[in-house]
């Protein structure tokens, strides 16, 4: 039993348990975002206490999302981060009822993973050329499957002669990818051309500082725009990954190593785009 009164004192304890446990340091900053917003609404309240929590006051505070047009995929992942404190606030004395198991979740549809058509991809191509880094980014994830935080966590080490080195990540395990000529080819171009600075990280600013995830993504993102490529996430270059390896009779399994999913289930939900798209074949290095 832990001795806490306060919601603010049982979200920094909450946050601890987190990390003993394991959990990514994504999901961490997730879970402590919702849990601080559900203190900020339940203090206005007059509401400091874990103990005076009631479930009126949850479904108070769901209704508020709904009122401020969040959507109800995000007023879902706040619920799940809510039921997930209230059950460690039960399990650790501090609370005598877990008052979350009784709120619901709203209805939402969830969407298939967004695959970039071969006029997309192709597009998206053109238009980055002239930036040597961002070329190479696109092409790496493309090529590869590789996440954003992967990436940008690369350093000229991990560029191995026919692959690059994925090191482990919090609850992720090391691997090595291939590459194809297509990634090696954007890479040995960048490399050309980064500055000749003593950072390690692979991707560098202009100035030699390591290209930080949010930058990537904003980056890479500006030129969707620019390539009136609408609706498209940096993510969607992972998902056209599998799914074009996949489709091109790839095994699950491997696909799943390579790709670094915990679960085979993960990649399982691609196969139902199989036959709902006619690209089928198509090899992303030959485009």
């Amino acid at each position: 039993m832990i001795d806490v009164t306060t919601l603010k004192d049982a979200s920094v304890k909450f946050s601890e348990f987190l990390r003993n446990q394991k959990r990514a340091s994504a999901t961490i900053l997730a879970y402590s975002n919702d849990i601080t917003q559900l203190i900020t609404f339940l203090s206005e309240k007059g509401v400091t206490a874990a103990s005076a929590v009631n479930y009126p006051l949850l479904e108070e505070f769901k209704a508020n999302l709904e009122k401020k047009s969040y959507t109800p995929k995000s007023i879902s992942r706040k619920i799940n981060s809510l039921k997930t404190f209230f059950k460690f606030l039960k399990e650790s004395g501090v609370i005598d009822n877990d008052l979350a198991t009784s709120v619901t979740h709203p209805k939402y549809e969830t969407k298939p993973p967004r695959v970039l058509s071969k006029l997309e991809y192709r597009a998206l191509r053109d238009t980055c050329r002239g930036d040597g880094r961002i070329s190479a980014l696109v092409e790496l994830m493309l090529q590869t499957g590789i996440r954003i935080g992967e990436v940008a966590n690369l350093t000229l080490e991990d560029y191995q002669e026919n692959g690059i080195y994925i090191k482990p990540f919090e609850s992720h395990e090391g691997r090595t990818i291939p590459l194809n000529k297509a990634a090696k080819d954007a890479l040995d171009r960048y490399l050309a051309e980064r500055p000749k600075v003593k950072e390690k990280a692979l991707f560098v600013t202009k100035t030699g500082h390591p290209f930080l995830i949010r930058n990537i993504r904003s980056s890479i993102e500006r030129y969707f725009e620019m390539a009136g490529i609408k609706d498209a996430k940096v993510n969607d270059l992972r998902h056209t990954w599998v799914y074009h390896h996949l489709a091109a009779g790839t095994p699950l399994v491997t696909i799943s190593r390579l790709a670094g999913h915990k679960r085979i289930s993960t990649t399982e939900k691609y196969l139902k785009l199989i036959g709902e798209k006619k690209e089928n074949n198509i090899k992303l290095e030959e485009l």
